[in-house]
């Protein structure tokens, strides 16, 4: 893995420019919708909580980047990223996290409740390791049906330390079922560093325990993290489990309640020169695949399509009170 430069180096990408285009939006789209999201909580307009994926991009995209819409995924508490990724539409997300009628939850469900079956997505999580059950659950279903599906489930470096991850990885191991565990090793769970929690360096080698290939790749490094899951992708298709753990880093905090007093202002600014969205802009221009204007014009796009969807939220409908319970029993 690289460690301290922002460039991807010579590496050559036989992506089409469409598909390089798709991957750098939905990384801008991802950073300005976080952005977005944190200036809102910081003037207490929008309430709960929630779980920014600023730093993290580079992940989510590159390996969704792999799938097509019937593949599934299972997200966590730090969701929108994968969201994003999968193709769920900004505006329905931006009304939900501003509590709208027209959301996917109807506004009822917040930053860590967004999903949508019918694009694969099945759901954000607010239980640490909630989704490792599910992903597995679902590659069983794929598998019983005889699919030509795969199913990613994303999670952190805390979740791999819950017992639902030892239950979920030996089962799709004994049943060889097609799914990917993508651990997000952010390097902290809450505040609390990964090298303390666990000791061991590599997380990957886990997999060995349950005879399954485990892989650690740069999490930062969009290209490394879709060459990786392409390869994944193929192989649980016919073999069953594959373990994957993406070194990458929050720049803010666990939640918007962090006082990130647990690490470094040196740290973070370490890790900032890693930062997905420039190295993968750096690649685009060295490789002439796009100029610099170009490239300036889709961060202002991005930038004003979040725009778009603030709009969309605020001239949304609220919730009708007399709702409040449609959708919480089952008819």
């Amino acid at each position: 893995m690289e460690k301290n430069t922002g460039k991807n180096g010579k590496r050559k990408s036989n992506l089409s420019k469409e598909k390089l285009q798709d991957m750098y939006m939905k990384m801008l789209h991802t950073r300005a919708f976080e952005e977005k999201v944190a200036y809102f909580f910081s003037r207490g307009m929008v309430h709960g909580t929630t779980h920014l994926y600023v730093g993290e991009e580079a992940t989510a995209v590159g390996a969704i980047a792999n799938l097509r819409a019937d593949d599934w995924i299972t997200s966590t508490h730090r969701g929108h990223g994968h969201t994003i990724a999968k193709g769920l539409d900004l505006n329905r997300m931006m009304a939900e996290l501003l509590g709208k009628e027209t959301g996917y939850c109807k506004g009822k469900g917040g930053s860590m409740h967004i999903s949508d079956i019918t694009l694969g997505h099945l759901g954000a999580n607010g239980i640490v390791g909630g989704g490792i059950p599910i992903a597995t659950g679902a590659a069983l279903t794929v598998k019983l049906r005889g699919e030509d599906k795969v199913v990613i489930c994303f999670f952190g470096d805390g979740a791999i330390n819950e017992g639902t991850f030892h239950e979920s990885v030996n089962m799709a191991s004994a049943w060889k079922l097609p799914v990917i565990y993508l651990c997000e090793n952010n390097q902290y769970g809450m505040s609390t560093s990964q090298k303390k929690a666990t000791n061991i360096d590599d997380l990957s080698v886990r997999a060995q325990a349950y005879g399954i290939p485990g892989k650690r790749i740069d999490g930062n490094d969009i290209f490394e993290v879709y060459e990786t899951v392409r390869e994944a992708k193929e192989y649980v298709k016919k073999n069953g489990p594959y373990l994957i753990v993406a070194e990458t880093y929050r720049y803010l905090g666990h939640s918007k309640s962090d006082a990130n007093r647990y690490r470094t202002k040196e740290e973070i600014n370490e890790w900032k020169t890693k930062d997905p969205i420039p190295r993968m802009r750096i690649y685009l221009e060295e490789n002439k695949i796009f100029t610099p204007e170009e490239l300036d014009g889709m961060e202002t796009k991005a930038k004003q399509d979040i725009e778009n969807a603030v709009e969309y939220a605020k001239n949304s409908p609220d919730p009708d009170p007399a709702d409040l319970l449609t959708d919480v029993y089952a008819d």
